[in-house]
């Protein structure tokens, strides 16, 4: 067994795993055209088609996510800490949000997390959460070290957390506070773009994480462990989370996922 090392990228897993903000999408998809018109041999007695039907399309994810109704002024973004916190904490619980969750800037951290999820690396010093209180295990000797059940068992609590957290609580909370996430997101330099397609974005890249059940293979170039796979070591920041994580709890964080997802992209905006 190699000795315990912290890797960076390990201590923003908390973030997926209890602050993610999801559910599933029934997408469409377009129809090929069933007739294809033949040639006649004259075409001057060739009858005249009948229209083709309308192609489906794939429905688009509705944005701006519409407010709830009857709801308080939302304070601006630079003085809203205090009452999202508050907020948070009800949604978790006081003791589990203390523990977590980093004080200050809490929506902007958020939402550049989110937004970095489906990229190579994660802006750390960004982070919402604090640390993870344990250490990456690698697996064997130098050479044939892999990652395996040993780490995999740190993140079980977390897991627990999330599959407790109320799915419509946790989506009505994210719809009041959508328009902070969306000035937040058009800080970024996103000016044209809705914070609501970022996040379905996000959680599709995770939800397209691989199932390997085989311990994985790493590597120790410098400092940090890698994947010695190329192809898992290319992934997104986020898919490498839930890879270690350890197949069973990927597909619990997915399927919490899934719930969530299916309930965010199906807002409607405002009439």
């Amino acid at each position: 067994m190699m000795p315990r090392r912290r890797a960076d990228d390990e201590s923003i897993g908390r973030w997926v795993l209890l602050c993610v903000v999801a559910g599933a999408l029934v997408l469409g998809g377009y129809y090929w055209y069933r007739n294809q018109a033949v040639e006649p041999a004259e075409p001057a007695l060739a009858p005249v088609p009948p229209p083709l039907p309308p192609v489906a399309e794939a429905p688009a994810i509705v944005n701006p996510i519409a407010p709830p109704p009857e709801t308080s002024p939302l304070p601006t973004l630079d003085e809203s800490d205090a009452p999202v916190s508050g907020q948070l904490a009800e949604l978790f619980g006081k003791d589990t949000f203390s523990d977590l969750f980093v004080d200050g800037d809490i929506i902007r951290r958020i939402t550049v997390t989110v937004d970095n999820l489906p990229r190579e690396k994660l802006a750390l010093r960004l982070r919402p959460l604090k640390p993870m209180d344990s250490a990456f295990v690698a697996s064997g000797e130098v050479g044939q070290l892999t990652l395996g059940p040993a780490n995999y068992v740190r993140y079980e609590p977390y897991v627990q957390i999330l599959e407790k957290l109320d799915a419509d609580a946790a989506t009505s909370l994210y719809v009041r506070l959508y328009p902070l996430f969306q000035k937040a997101y058009e800080e970024l330099g996103n000016l044209d773009g809705y914070f609501n397609d970022r996040v379905i974005a996000a959680i599709d890249d995770l939800l397209a994480t691989p199932e390997i059940t085989d311990p994985i293979a790493l590597t120790q170039p410098n400092v940090m462990y890698e994947f010695a796979d190329a192809d898992l070591q290319g992934r997104s920041a986020g898919q490498k989370l839930l890879l270690r994580m350890g197949p069973d709890n990927a597909a619990r964080v997915k399927a919490k996922l899934t719930e969530f997802r299916e309930r965010i992209a199906t807002q409607h905006p405002p009439e």
